[in-house]
């Protein structure tokens, strides 16, 4: 992605440097001080033609002569570029680009989707509902503005290149998906994104449905390999088997907005040795404990009861509203 910073301080940062050279040049010449030496400067760059503020010896007047040069040279340059920023309309998305540009750098515990593929858009839409902060990787610079937009933080570039993963924020991340539909570039996306970050979590779209590519995909550092044509194969059985259930599902995940969400929550230390039932019972509105998981244990403990025990690094498995979820997770800290 351009650099937006460079479009806006480089025009300022060469007057500046004019103006500096300017109050050098007649402190050591002249012997003036700060402040006259800042005065004719300025005078010399505006060409206001006040005079001159004393007088000036032969060496004074071809500085003089030098300076005015090179003002009409500077302040050409920086009316010209306000001026095509402003007729084509793109000093308001500079300001946006500059604004996003702080907000990307601001970014952490957040996510990296690369790619505006399907699925790497569909990734966008679920993480902007549940309000989790992320930022999109594209390829060309173009696409930037019609996703800054819908209010995404947007880098163009390579996403395999080092220098465009750390643009997005690779070291503060808590994971990436790689949703491009070429496995090979996906490969080297979850190589680059390890190297950077080893303790990042990696999902991979993976595009050629064979086991080959699979272990291709989780050696090159993927931690997840999703398969849309499996999935989507699963999706048909269930809508033949069980449409209500499918249908209950669509209606969390294809609303406009946030509706009810699966979410993990892991106990922290407040819950240690407390019951479940303490923080959500039967009889609580909520959200919905619907399994249990425990540290070192692949297996779930389903409609755990209000009695069990927590510890720290349980995982609950919840169903319920972002606001809900969030209060539950807020109470188990």
């Amino acid at each position: 992605m351009k650099d937006i910073r460079s479009e806006i301080f480089t025009p300022l940062a060469a007057l500046i440097a004019l103006c500096a050279a300017g109050v050098s040049g007649y402190s050591s010449i002249e012997g003036w001080g700060f402040l006259d030496s800042l005065y004719m400067t300025v005078i010399t760059l505006a060409t206001i033609g006040y005079g001159e503020t004393h007088p000036l010896s032969a060496a004074g007047r071809y500085f003089t002569i030098f300076l005015i040069l090179g003002g009409i040279g500077v302040m050409t340059y920086i009316f010209t570029s306000i001026t095509e920023l402003l007729l084509q309309g793109g000093f308001k998305e500079a300001i946006r680009r500059f604004k996003m540009q702080g907000k990307l750098e601001r970014l952490a515990n957040h996510y990296i989707v690369c790619g505006a593929t399907r699925p790497g858009l569909s990734v966008c839409e679920e993480l902007s509902k549940t309000g989790r902060p992320f930022s999109l990787v594209v390829l060309e610079d173009g696409e930037v503005k019609k996703y800054m937009a819908r209010g995404w933080c947007s880098v163009s570039g390579d996403a395999s290149s080092c220098a465009v993963l750390e643009a997005s924020g690779i070291k503060k991340a808590l994971g990436i998906f790689c949703a491009l539909s070429n496995d090979k570039d996906n490969a080297f996306i979850a190589i680059t994104a390890k190297g950077l970050n080893p303790g990042i979590k990696v999902v991979t779209v993976q595009n050629e449905h064979n086991t080959e590519m699979t272990d291709k995909l989780t050696r090159a550092g993927a931690d997840i390999v999703i398969n849309p044509s499996h999935i989507g194969g699963l999706r048909m059985a269930s809508e033949m088997l069980r449409p209500a259930a499918v249908k209950f599902l669509d209606s969390m995940l294809r609303g406009q907005k946030a509706g009810a969400r699966f979410e993990d929550i892991t106990a922290g230390q407040g819950a240690e040795g407390r019951e479940l039932g303490k923080f959500k019972g039967a009889d609580i509105k909520g959200a919905l404990v619907v399994a249990l998981k425990k540290p070192g244990n692949n297996s779930y403990e389903l409609n755990p009861l209000p009695g069990v025990i927590l510890k720290k690094g349980d995982v609950l498995v919840a169903l319920g509203t972002p606001e809900q979820l969030k209060s539950l997770s807020s109470s188990l800290a």
